[in-house]
């Protein structure tokens, strides 16, 4: 394998971090809490922050959270430095890359942004190293910015009468996340477990 194909994985794993990290920098700073941007009918780049997991959800304490996923993050580190040694399928490693990607992107929020942001509120957008920050250290809310209310259900429906079709706010490290776990469900599933069945058996 060629030194570019091996360290692939890698890059892909960098440049997606930059990637999350500008776009969240840039909303942060530049977009008042709530504020939103027209794209289409069925997409916005709408700002908002949240405490919990992907696409806004909660569950536990914000430091409980954030902690776990620093645990799950250095065990996926562990797995893609194993698949890199073995030189595994090079698409395989990039779908890993891209899960690691997306879990650093939202622990750097929730690490650090507590702490080089002030508060974002309705009417002034954050500023960059404040004196004081909005919180502490791994105490900070994830950025989410992407919403594509993609239809709303006809008044006529039971129950869901009104309601939007898929309103969850993401951000790219959420984008990342989902769609190489779907990659990897579709098209890897048996490399998932035969690689974790023998490096765990090691």
């Amino acid at each position: 394998m060629s030194n570019i194909k091996k360290y692939l994985p890698l890059i892909v794993l960098l440049v997606a971090i930059v990637a999350d990290q500008w776009l969240k920098f840039y909303v942060k700073l530049n977009f008042t809490l709530g504020e939103s941007v027209h794209v289409f009918d069925w997409f916005q780049i709408l700002f908002v922050e949240n405490p919990g997991m992907a696409f806004g959800w909660e569950l536990g304490s914000k430091l409980f959270l954030t902690i776990f996923r620093i645990v799950v993050s250095g065990a996926v580190v562990w797995y893609l430095i194993k698949l890199m040694k073995e030189e595994y399928k090079l698409g395989y490693q990039i779908v890993i890359s891209l899960i690691l990607a997306g879990a650093v992107g939202n622990i750097i929020d929730c690490v650090c942004y507590g702490v080089i942001f002030s508060e974002s509120t309705y009417f002034a957008t954050a500023e960059f190293m404040p004196e004081v920050g909005y919180a502490s250290w791994f105490m900070g809310k994830v950025v989410d910015m992407f919403y594509f209310p993609l239809f709303t259900f006809p008044d006529w429906m039971p129950l869901l009468g009104g309601e939007i079709f898929f309103s969850p706010i993401f951000n790219l490290a959420d984008s990342y996340i989902t769609v190489a776990i779907f990659v990897l469900i579709i098209f890897y599933h048996k490399d998932f477990n035969d690689t974790i069945e023998r490096y765990t058996k090691r």
